[in-house]
């Protein structure tokens, strides 16, 4: 089944080569069926990029959805023209008596800032405080899992002692979890970050508790027990040159970078990087749009939240 975007977003055209099925806004129309309604809280610099990832992932699967894209006003993006985020994008203002099935908050390259400091970061509090009784699930990726850990249970997070950077081995800790129905016990994913979150952090707090983790890479899933939020810290969404890019951007402006760890053949980057990690990546939002979404959210999306 399709998922419904906008009409001429840049994403459709790539996704139409890669076989995934895509409906545009004027088709959908003609449909006589309810889809589920998506957010996308797109906090990443490079915009068209990230939405293609997600959309890809969230495209394949047999459900029909309706996806918004949403920006934050407070923040001037510097890497997506104004054309394109007028064009596609909406604010938190258009969608504020919006209800949603399910919702996505990206990452963000501002994980060394405090919170406090980012320039959304009110708006963006808002807005999670706001998802409580209009999303009914919300999936949260790498920064802005951390973000939603501290805005929603007070979880800091910590610097490490340098980047972490590369593809990594992770152990699903509860297997009975829906979100991993079909899981390997061992997975790889893929993280791009400088702070993280404690276990004992996570652990403290009654209503966690972590899905799946790693030796090298920590805590990397972590559900509410109600099962209407989500924190994954890595990348699923990644491409197979994602990290490749980071590497040679960060190289060419003098940054201090290893070469990503179990992403190249004998982490020689003069080789072909092998993607380990696309199965799972399909795998877990498959689930999670299924079992979290699709399954239980109300069939009036105007009921989301109401249980609470």
């Amino acid at each position: 089944m399709p998922i419904k975007i906008p009409n001429n977003l840049p994403a459709a055209e790539i996704l139409l080569r890669e076989n995934i099925f895509v409906m545009t806004e004027t088709r959908a129309i003609t449909q006589d069926i309810r889809p589920l309604r998506l957010l996308l809280l797109n906090l990443m610099p490079k915009k068209i990029e990230t939405e293609t990832q997600l959309t890809r992932l969230l495209g394949n699967t047999p459900l029909q959805l309706e996806l918004d894209l949403l920006r934050m006003e407070a923040h001037q993006s510097q890497n997506t023209s104004q054309e394109h985020l007028l064009s596609f994008y909406k604010t938190f203002k258009d969608v504020h008596d919006t209800y949603y099935d399910g919702m996505v908050i990206t990452g963000a390259p501002v994980e060394q800032m405090p919170f406090e400091e980012v320039d959304y970061w009110p708006e963006l509090c808002e807005i999670m405080a706001w998802s409580l009784q209009h999303v009914h699930s919300t999936m949260h990726i790498c920064w802005g899992a951390q973000a939603g850990l501290y805005f929603h249970y007070g979880i800091p997070k910590v610097p490490l002692e340098k980047k972490l950077f590369g593809v990594f081995r992770h152990e699903a800790e509860y297997k009975e979890s829906m979100l991993l129905r079909g899981f390997d016990d061992c997975f790889m994913l893929p993280h791009s970050r400088h702070t993280t979150v404690l276990r004992e952090d996570v652990e403290a707090v009654p209503g966690l508790q972590i899905l799946a983790s790693s030796p090298e890479a920590g805590v990397a899933l972590v559900r509410h027990k109600k099962d209407r939020q989500f924190f994954i810290f890595g990348h699923p969404e990644y491409d197979a040159r994602t990290l490749e890019n980071e590497y040679k951007r960060d190289l060419a402006a003098g940054k201090p970078i290893e070469v990503p760890k179990h992403y190249y053949p004998g982490d020689d980057p003069s080789r072909e990087p092998i993607v380990s990690w696309r199965g799972h990546a399909n795998l877990l939002y498959s689930n999670w749009l299924n079992y979290f979404v699709y399954q239980t959210t109300p069939y009036d999306v105007t009921k989301v939240g109401q249980s609470e």
